[in-house]
């Protein structure tokens, strides 16, 4: 007895368009183990005879492929951007400029917005129907909303950048319908790269990478910016937390998701992120087979527009996956 989803492949009336040969080819794919069942013939495809889930299987790697060339190209832009930022920000670092202090009383220097004028030049050269929106310019479109959207924040960590330490980063993320796709977090003074692609492997200048593992708290080593970014019931989350980790450490801002990539640091605990915080760090810290969530346990989703007003987001990054659940039982976050 065949199931009601074999019948359904096993139909002679079947039709599949090319065009929407992914999405139908990918739940083909999922009644694989239906290929030798009795009464399995053959479908009718655009035209042309299939004769088994095989041949199916062949038109989704066609499909696959033009995907790939295409996510391929996407994080090649985002390489050829985070270039041109890099270009700039060492062109200031270590160097006097003028600090300004935006609405919100952070700092932003020349370096920020040259940095962010670089990168999107080359988005809107590459991919004009993509948006942008950038920590210092906003919403970039000539529409209100798009499928693809480019978040950047030149210098994440600009404290860090204009007292001379290196530990800050430019953070690149590339959103489709909502969801990071691709990250890149670039530290263009130590010339370090970590790439993260929705699928694949995390890399550091092309090196595949990994976190560690670590599944109890009174083990992890525990990074955050700054204990006196937290305020609030947001601080008493976070005491409980630091007082159950074995070294609690300090700085680095975006540097610290980094190294947790890599598998260096156990779990990153921040307050206060704005999305240009903080969506280029999924794909590289999923990647690499971390978790990353707010503190409720929710994925990290973002649809940006030309209306959008940022707000701010409880980040929970951990290298362990068990660890990440024991983490978000200490914070108690409703």
């Amino acid at each position: 007895m065949l199931s009601s989803h074999s019948r359904f492949l096993t139909s002679p009336d079947l039709q599949l368009s090319p065009p929407f040969c992914l999405p139908i080819t990918r739940q083909l794919h999922a009644f694989s183990s239906y290929q030798d069942a009795p009464g399995f013939r053959s479908l009718r495809v655009g035209g042309s005879r299939l004769e088994s889930l095989r041949a199916i299987t062949v038109m989704t790697g066609a499909c696959n492929s033009a995907e790939d060339t295409e996510i391929e190209r996407f994080a090649a832009v985002g390489n050829e951007m985070a270039d041109a930022a890099g270009k700039v920000i060492r062109k200031y670092f270590r160097q006097s400029f003028a600090i300004l202090d935006k609405d919100d009383l952070s700092p932003v220097t020349i370096a920020d917005r040259d940095a962010e004028e670089s990168m999107c030049s080359i988005v809107m050269e590459n991919f004009p129907t993509h948006a942008i929106f950038g920590e210092e310019n906003g919403w970039r479109c000539k529409e209100n909303s798009a499928d693809y959207a480019w978040v950047l924040d030149p210098i994440d960590g600009t404290k860090s950048f204009i007292t001379g330490k290196p530990l800050f980063g430019t953070l690149i993320a590339l959103l489709y319908k909502g969801k990071p796709i691709v990250g890149i977090i670039d530290q263009p003074i130590l010339r370090e790269r970590w790439m993260g692609i929705e699928g694949k492997k995390t890399t550091l200048n092309g090196r595949e990478i990994s976190t560690r593992p670590c599944s109890k708290l009174s083990q992890a080593y525990l990074y955050t910016t700054s204990p006196h970014l937290f305020s609030g019931e947001a601080e008493l989350a976070f005491n409980r937390l630091r007082k159950k980790v074995k070294v609690p450490l300090y700085g680095c801002d975006c540097y610290a998701y980094a190294l947790l990539a890599s598998g260096f640091v156990d779990l990153v605990i921040e307050a206060g992120l704005k999305p240009y915080d903080y969506l280029s760090l999924v794909p590289v810290i999923e990647g690499a087979g971390g978790s990353i969530t707010d503190w409720k346990g929710d994925k990290l989703h973002w649809e940006p527009s030309s209306t959008t007003i940022v707000s701010s987001f409880n980040i929970a990054a951990a290298g362990d996956p068990e660890l990440h659940k024991q983490a978000l039982g200490v914070l108690q976050w409703r």
